[in-house]
């Protein structure tokens, strides 16, 4: 594995139905204590901690330092790390609209040549996997190009207590075994991006600032 990863929760849900209504959170926490089990230091993005600014405007819009603080400092943290974990319940067939407007406030720039691992969980038997559909698109176009294994977890509040621990019961090798399947892609892909990335080469058609930057002629 390699540096830092955020693991970026799509809910801010704090009540049900269904029951129990912060499923997400178990889900992120239990991908943080995987990765931190394989000594990788992971930060947890949670945005029910986060208020953004309303109405929206994306950080690379604001000039001269005028960023409102909450997005300056998501800013430094999307540029630091090396790669991502996104974590989704499903919204009609798609990823959560509370994910979506988080990551929209910031460009491709911040996220470009580094991978990243879907996630999706449900309180019914899917496990949230139509949302990783779009969820791939979604992330393509930021940049951070999903790996090819994804976590689903079908009845999350049977897997995963309040504090992402395992429940009673539960085969914690096999559902090791599973996280490791995505965390381990994200590692060695992780970790090859960020040599190239410390070789000093560039990063070609990244978008910085405006989104005619990646127009045709």
């Amino acid at each position: 594995m390699t540096g830092s990863i955020l693991v970026i929760l799509g809910s801010e849900r704090i009540s049900g139905p269904p029951e129990p209504p912060r499923l997400g959170e178990r889900v992120a926490s239990a991908c943080v204590h995987r990765l931190e089990a394989k000594a990788v230091p992971a930060t947890l993005v949670d945005p029910i901690e986060i208020e953004l600014p309303h109405p929206f405007k994306p950080h690379f819009a604001y000039r001269g330092g005028s960023a409102p603080e909450v997005l300056d400092r998501l800013a430094a943290q999307i540029a630091t790390a090396d790669g991502y974990v996104m974590v989704s319940p499903e919204y009609n067939h798609m990823m959560s609209p509370v994910l979506a407007d988080l990551l929209n406030h910031f460009g491709s720039s911040l996220f470009s040549y580094k991978p990243s691992a879907i996630v999706t969980y449900s309180a019914g038997q899917w496990g949230g996997t139509r949302a990783a559909v779009s969820m791939r698109t979604f992330l393509s176009e930021l940049g951070c190009l999903p790996v090819s294994a994804m976590i689903h977890v079908p009845r999350a509040h049977e897997v995963f207590g309040a504090d992402g621990t395992y429940l009673a019961g539960i085969d914690a090798a096999r559902w090791d075994g599973y996280l490791d399947r995505t965390l381990d892609q994200l590692g060695w892909w992780a970790a090859a991006a960020a040599r190239q990335r410390g070789d000093g080469g560039k990063r070609p058609g990244a978008f910085m600032v405006d989104p005619s930057q990646r127009n045709a002629p």
